[in-house]
């Protein structure tokens, strides 16, 4: 049987049950053609590659966990993912890491798992995401681990943070014979399980798809300098002088100590600009006004309570001055309630008290209430952002708003996995392409519908579409997989009597029903199959006939 492992009671949160709970156990090798792994209860990992349909073997085991699974209470899953056509990241699901090099997979002769390197890196993990390449002539491997750990900080939330640690493993040559060490460790946190996470095929960036945002989390010296900067720009200031202005005059109020008398203070005023300075210290307010003052008519005097004010005179009556001396922020202006009601009325004639009030009568907007229950998100909007690997800060960010993340897929496996996401009632599938900051997500297919229907499958546990775009798929938590297949030519042309159109093509609809009661925990789509686990039986799925 499938190595399932269920939740355990600590494992309540939602972020538990995205992450370890809705786990795809099927692995998909997108290498090589219709070849798909799962690690069974002994530890060995299965593997079963298609050929022809006729001639179907059984799993076979190339490579077996050399840990005792069974003597671990705290594991997670065991996970798998090929980071190049011959070498493999894989995870016992105790918190040790195997690189290993397997030779060209699926069935040929030259394979075989071979453990490269193997290291105990803390807590459990699953692997999300890896990519192998070459740097100047040096072969590193760079592996994404997910874990959701306890945040003692945290006592408002869940009481969970999860944290995506970005190790890269590089070779290292020892006396002529190459071995591998760990060669940089880098963590972020975020509040929410991410939809997708991958690293960039050159190893230089990641992209993260999550409801909320995740950062690095520095080391503790990086930290105190960058406390030092946050410091200096969050500290908030009380402002220093307060102004208010009418269409002739403008008041500025000014706090001064107690021990000032009124012959400590000199004010000078001139057409354009303003001095104002207490005993022998440096000017409190000095610098060119907004615009000019009738100088000469311009007083100053000291309140009961302690503060100084100045009245300028305008020379121009009318216009709104937009700051009092130019450039300086430290004042604060204070608006009365007549020049708010001013301002309100004046900008009425570009709003309605109408929602809408005069719409295309043929074409109503969208109606909110048309909205079925389905089709509210439970989140907010997710964000989608690319962090650099050097100076690990973000230099992407697309706010996702409501175009929903519906699952990802790998169509090149030289390229970093596609997600689609919901726009309107449609799935649009994206390619990110880090090479190139122009054009860095490239709209390769859309699915006509698909965000619409998915909406109302309520039960729905895995998402796939074939790498060919010909068809998309679902999977509930029981026996039921829905197809769905991209619009074909008609052999007939249909009429369609309602709106008096003709149709060309059709896109089929179809459901298979499985015959097993056990709840499936994979799911992958191939361009000609869909591979369906549940805990005893692998099921294919044959969706298109190939050439």
């Amino acid at each position: 049987a499938v190595a399932e492992v269920k939740l355990r009671d600590d494992q309540y949160t939602l972020d538990h049950m995205r992450a370890f709970g809705m786990y795809n156990y099927l692995h998909l090798d997108s290498w090589y053609q219709d070849n798909v792994y799962y690690v069974d209860q002994f530890g060995r990992v299965m593997n079963l590659s298609v050929t022809l349909d006729t001639a179907l073997q059984k799993p076979r085991e190339v490579f077996r966990l050399p840990t005792d699974l069974t003597a671990y209470d705290n594991r997670l899953c065991a996970s798998i993912h090929f980071s190049s056509s011959t070498w493999v990241i894989l995870s016992d699901g105790t918190g040790r890491l195997y690189l290993i090099k397997s030779g060209k997979r699926g069935n040929s002769a030259s394979e075989k798992w071979e453990i490269v390197f193997n290291e105990e890196l803390g807590s459990p993990f699953i692997i999300a995401h890896s990519v192998s390449f070459v740097k100047s002539d040096v072969h590193s491997v760079a592996v994404l681990l997910l874990r959701v750990e306890k945040d003692e900080l945290d006592t408002k939330g869940s009481g969970f943070h999860i944290t995506l640690e970005w190790v890269t493993i590089a070779e290292i040559s020892k006396e002529g014979d190459p071995t591998y060490e760990i060669f940089k460790r880098r963590v972020l946190q975020g509040k929410s399980v991410p939809h997708y996470a991958a690293i960039e095929p050159s190893g230089d960036g990641l992209m993260i798809l999550s409801y909320k945002p995740f950062k690095f989390v520095q080391d503790e010296d990086d930290k105190l300098e960058e406390n030092d900067d946050a410091k200096a720009t969050n500290e908030k200031k009380d402002p220093l002088y307060y102004w208010q202005q009418t269409e002739d005059d403008v008041t500025i109020t000014v706090h001064i100590p107690q021990d000032i008398s009124k012959d400590d203070i000199k004010v000078r005023f001139s057409p354009d600009s303003i001095r104002v300075t207490l005993k022998d210290q440096p000017p409190l307010m000095e610098g060119k006004l907004a615009s000019s003052v009738d100088h000469e008519s311009c007083t100053w005097i000291i309140r009961e309570n302690k503060s100084l004010e100045i009245s300028l005179i305008k020379k121009n009556e009318g216009p709104q001055w937009p700051e009092l001396i130019v450039g300086d922020t430290r004042g604060e202006f204070i608006m009365d309630s007549s020049q708010c009601s001013e301002i309100t009325e004046s900008l009425m004639h570009l709003t309605s008290e109408v929602m809408n009030p005069n719409p295309e009568k043929e074409n109503p907007p969208c109606n909110a209430q048309e909205l079925e229950e389905c089709d509210a998100f439970l989140e907010d909007s997710a964000s989608l952002c690319r962090f650099d690997g050097d100076t690990l800060k973000v230099t992407h960010v697309i706010n996702l708003g409501s175009n929903q993340y519906l699952f990802s897929v790998v169509v090149d496996p030289r390229e970093m996995p596609c997600f689609c996401l919901r726009h309107d009632v449609d799935a649009l599938l994206w390619q990110p392409h880090s090479d190139q900051p122009e054009n860095m997500w490239e709209h390769i297919a859309t699915f006509n519908a698909l965000g619409y229907v998915q909406a109302s499958k309520q039960d729905k546990k895995f998402m796939a579409c074939a790498p060919d775009y010909s068809y998309a798929a679902l999977c509930e938590c029981l026996r039921r997989v829905f197809i769905y297949r991209q619009p074909t030519p008609l052999s007939t042309v249909l009429y369609n009597r309602k709106e008096g159109r003709q149709v060309g093509q059709v896109a089929k609809q179809l459901v298979a029903t499985l015959e097993a009661n056990d709840p499936i925990l994979g799911f992958q789509a191939t361009s000609e199959r869909l591979f369906v686990l549940t805990t005893k039986t692998l099921f294919l799925i044959k969706v298109n006939s190939g050439n």
